[in-house]
């Protein structure tokens, strides 16, 4: 069985929705662990709520480049038995940018949940960027990391309409 390593940086809603679709048998994979970059994130708790390991590997003020810090979460993940042989790594509020070696480490092995319909509205605030252009419709986009921003190749993606009251 695979095992799953969630990154988040703040609520974890998704990372909760995930947990929940795992804890009722939609999806065959063992919740290893979740880190976080931000110790206060709400989305530890909920975690730990729900018997999953933690760590937090805080990147304010880190010092050392992106590789050196992303080898601190790849250590994390091998202690818990998600590796590139047997683990999937998913991107779920993650706010960091990983570096190139991460990825490559687990080439094919790391997902994003992304708000918006990939290609259109990539990086941050996507769910503005689609308000402020007027979209009719947005969505979620999951797809496979690669090294650039947003553009890994797509693995799922769900459409809703734009409602004349919704905000970011």
């Amino acid at each position: 069985m695979l095992h799953l390593g969630i990154l988040i940086s703040g609520r974890g809603s998704n990372m909760e929705s995930i947990l929940k679709a795992i804890k009722k048998q939609k999806i065959p994979i063992n919740p290893a662990v979740v880190i976080s970059n931000n110790p206060d994130a709400v989305g530890l708790k909920i975690a730990q709520g729900m018997g999953i390991k933690t760590a937090v590997v805080e990147s304010k003020g880190f010092t050392g480049n992106r590789w050196d810090y992303d080898k601190k979460i790849i250590q994390i993940l091998s202690k818990h038995g998600v590796t590139e042989k047997n683990g999937l790594v998913c991107l779920a509020g993650f706010m960091r940018i990983i570096s190139p070696e991460f990825i490559r480490k687990y080439k094919n092995r790391m997902i994003n949940i992304h708000p918006a319909i990939l290609p259109s509205f990539p990086g941050l605030h996507a769910q503005r960027q689609a308000l402020e252009y007027g979209s009719k419709y947005s969505g979620c986009t999951v797809h496979f990391v690669d090294e650039g921003v947003d553009t890994g190749p797509i693995i799922l993606q769900a459409v809703v309409k734009v409602k004349d009251d919704d905000t970011e």
